[in-house]
Formats: C-alpha cells, sequence, structure tokens
C-alpha cells in the first residue's frame, strides 16, 4: 500500500505506556497528530531523537497537534525508552504488529546483534517514520526512512506548521495521474 497526501490512513492502534490505548481515529487535537514511529530500544539515535520530540511536544500542542511515539518493542522495553527520554507528556505506544509497520511504509530490518549501547536488537524491527495526519485520518506530511540516520528535525516541523496554518497551506504530492 502507498500513503497518500491527503487520502486517509490506515487506521491504528496501540496500547499506551500507563495504560489505555493510542487509537488514531480517535485523536480529538484540532490540527491532528504527529506520529513517530522509532526502532526501539536499541536504537540510541532513537533516544537522542525522541528527547527532542518530548521538548516540543509543548510546541505542538500549542498549535494544536497531539504527540506520540511508537515502537514494535514490548511493554518492557518500551517502558526503558521512555524513562531514558525523561518525563513529559509524549506518550509511547508499543507492540506495533510489523504488519501494521509494512502498512505505513516502513521498512522492516534483521537483527544484526547487539548495538553499540550494548542492548541486542529484536530479530525484525521497523526503521524510523514521521507522519502528521490531520483529524479526519488524512496523510498531511511523511518521512520514511531505510537507516536511522538523517532524520526530519522536529523543529522544523514546528516551523512548518506555522507556515502552513498562517497559508492554510495545503498538503502535497497528492497528484496520481499520467505523467
Amino acid at each position: 500500500m502507498t500513503l497518500m497526501p491527503r487520502q486517509k490512513t490506515p487506521d491504528l492502534t496501540v496500547p499506551l505506556l500507563g495504560g489505555g490505548h493510542f487509537d488514531l481515529g480517535s485523536e480529538t487535537a484540532e490540527r491532528g497528530t504527529v506520529v513517530c514511529f522509532y526502532r526501539g530500544l536499541h536504537c540510541p539515535i532513537c533516544a537522542t531523537y525522541l528527547k527532542e520530540l518530548l521538548r516540543l511536544t509543548p510546541e505542538f500542542a500549542k498549535r494544536g497537534v497531539a504527540t506520540v511515539a511508537i515502537s514494535s518493542d514490548g511493554e518492557e522495553r518500551a517502558q526503558a525508552m521512555a524513562e531514558k527520554v525523561g518525563p513529559g507528556d509524549l506518550r509511547f505506544g508499543y507492540d506495533l504488529p510489523l504488519a501494521k509497520a509494512r502498512d505505513w511504509g516502513l521498512y522492516i530490518s534483521t537483527s544484526r546483534g547487539v548495538t553499540s549501547i550494548g542492548i541486542e536488537e529484536p530479530p525484525l524491527f521497523a526503521e524510523p517514520g514521521l507522519f502528521l495526519v490531520q483529524p479526519d485520518q488524512a496523510l498531511y506530511y511523511m518521512s520514511v526512512q531505510t537507516m536511522p540516520f538523517v532524520r526530519p528535525h522536529f523543529s522544523e516541523l514546528v516551523a512548518a506548521l506555522d507556515f502552513a496554518i498562517e497559508k492554510n497551506y495545503p498538503a502535497r504530492g497528492e497528484y496520481t495521474g499520467p505523467v
């Protein structure tokens, strides 16, 4: 499945640390939700990246945008990542089925064993993806990586939101006709 701007994204429901579930279809933020798929506890780049998302979660909230970080890790590993990242308002989802990760266009990698920080990679896990999904579950923005490196900066996404809100800028990349 190829995700298309202005079209409905796949449904997404995962358990949240602290109880309850994240259900994309039930999100109520005025301008949508930033969904950040991360590789898992084994990835030191993810921890740094999520610290930045945590720091900017209040800025997204001021703009009417909710945030969530999701991985295919189980609850225990997701909790360890949340503790690494630190306390705050960023929600952590876990147990993302890899078939659902594929529905979102995420790339799947195989384990290379123990990482540079001494944590075993899962046998299979999803590579990172960042999505801004509108309240009607239509895709506004996406960036998907095949590697843990060179990810979009959350500060740039906040600035882009300011521009998009001010100019009523539509999602782009929607054309599917002949070229």
